[in-house]
């Protein structure tokens, strides 16, 4: 017999999809729910959202689960938000053991470019950042939410939305999600900033913290051309949907609003719809080009090795990049002063291809099992799933056993991602050791 071939991406794909079936059985349990019992087409789909940090829910969160129902969906966004193998890596180290080579090459791929001299450090400090932020996160929090809830209850909402928050869930113990909160200051601008620190990715935090260390000696650092394209990308995916939102809803969503309501209301939607699902205006109220333009943030989503989906944001600067390139007429595509390895804009093109396909097909088969929902509904359910956003025009409550199948599935693409799953399931070679003839074709 044999020996199974070890591939990364299957053993990557294997783990969030066991968390799920472990999520959907406890999920299950009479302690979890209010009522005893929930459908096991709900409990899945509710385990689902929380592993792939997705925030779509069929059952109302406060309402349907219990405090112990709610513990364990924390711990899932936890699970799902960093990684599984991550956690088992942790939990092997701290009790002594020693991780194989194929181990530490499985966790490495996912969050460092290069193989670490610190193996170890590698993954304590994934876990130290989370819980610096988180607990950061938590604190200022609990000082907004003390100002309406005794000391316990504030201490809950702060610790569940803190963590949901940076693992770009989308979570909420309000059945409104922050929607009374539209025009406080402060836990709006904690919330983003939870948002964004969990959605730039720990290769950028961690590569952030060294620039800062350095600097502090008195040592020139210089960041890498990966860290520049995050962070100008995201910046960009903020402020510019920020003005728009703001200009397009002043008469819409935002009518109702005081001023700065409207500034919060729309710089938080703009974070929000790549990857968070947290909101505090009505989605189903934005018009037309407000709902292109999430559709957009969301299909995008977050950044490589961070808590969010999408293409990331580093695909899409990668293929505006290249478009850039050909319109000037270069072969090479530069970005600050580097070019982009042939391969990896392959590589982007490619997981594009593959998820705008996806998408399209999910959409379709959403519509088919899902009778009399509208277009416009179900291409924005299939959206926030893939993009593991959470946000909904208020279809995901009345969706079948078909539609709530549909969108599990394209929760847990879209969290593993269409080209993990494509190496997943495809031969490591190709056979055979020939080439045909090359013959050209009409383009365009």
């Amino acid at each position: 017999m044999k020996n199974l071939e070890f591939q990364p991406a299957q053993v990557l794909a294997a783990s969030f999809l066991a968390a799920i079936l472990v999520g959907t059985v406890l999920l299950s349990l009479p302690f979890s729910t209010t009522e005893g019992s929930i459908p096991l087409v709900d409990a899945l789909f509710t385990a689902t959202s929380a592993v792939c940090v997705t925030g779509l829910i069929v059952k109302d969160t406060p309402v349907d689960f219990t405090p112990a129902g709610q513990v364990i969906l924390l711990i899932l966004i936890q699970l799902g938000g960093l990684g599984i193998m991550t956690f088992s890596t942790l939990v092997i180290l701290a009790a002594g053991g020693r991780i194989s080579i194929r181990d530490r090459l499985l966790v490495q791929s996912g969050y460092h470019p290069g193989i670490p001299r610190d193996f170890p450090a590698l993954v304590r400090g994934l876990f130290v950042f989370t819980l610096v932020i988180e607990a950061m996160g938590a604190a200022l929090l609990f000082v907004w939410f003390s100002a309406d809830y005794g000391a316990a209850r504030a201490a809950g909402l702060a610790v569940f939305h803190s963590v949901s928050a940076f693992c770009n869930a989308g979570f909420s113990l309000f059945s409104d999600s922050l929607t009374a909160y539209c025009g406080h200051a402060g836990l709006n601008l904690t919330v983003i900033g939870l948002i964004v620190l969990g959605g730039i990715g720990f290769p950028v935090l961690a590569e952030a913290r060294e620039i800062a260390a350095a600097r502090l000696r008195g040592r020139r650092a210089r960041a890498s051309l990966h860290m520049k394209l995050v962070l100008v990308t995201t910046g960009v995916l903020i402020a510019a949907p920020f003005v728009l939102l703001y200009f397009q809803e002043a008469g819409r969503a935002l009518a109702s609003r005081t001023g700065q309501e409207r500034v919060l209301g729309a710089l938080f939607q703009s974070v929000t719809a790549r990857t968070a699902g947290f909101n505090t205006i009505d989605t189903a109220a934005l018009g037309t080009v407000s709902f292109l333009l999430l559709l957009m943030l969301m299909f995008v989503g977050a950044s490589p090795a961070s808590t969010g989906g999408g293409i990331k944001t580093s695909t899409a600067a990668v293929l505006a990049l290249f478009l850039r390139a050909r319109v000037r007429a270069r072969d090479s595509v530069p970005a600050f002063g580097r070019n982009i390895p042939a391969g990896q804009v392959l590589s982007a093109f490619t997981l594009f291809a593959l998820a705008l396909t996806f998408v399209f097909l999910s959409t379709g088969a959403l519509l088919a099992g899902q009778p009399g929902l509208g277009l416009r509904e179900a291409v924005f359910e299939v959206f926030s799933a893939f993009g593991t956003v959470g946000l909904s025009m208020g279809a995901t409550a009345g969706l079948t056993t078909a539609g709530k199948a549909v969108i599990i599935l394209t929760m847990f693409v879209g969290r593993v991602g269409p080209l993990t799953l494509l190496y997943a399931i495809s031969r490591r070679r190709a056979r055979g050791r020939f080439e045909y003839a090359e013959e050209s074709v009409l383009i365009g």
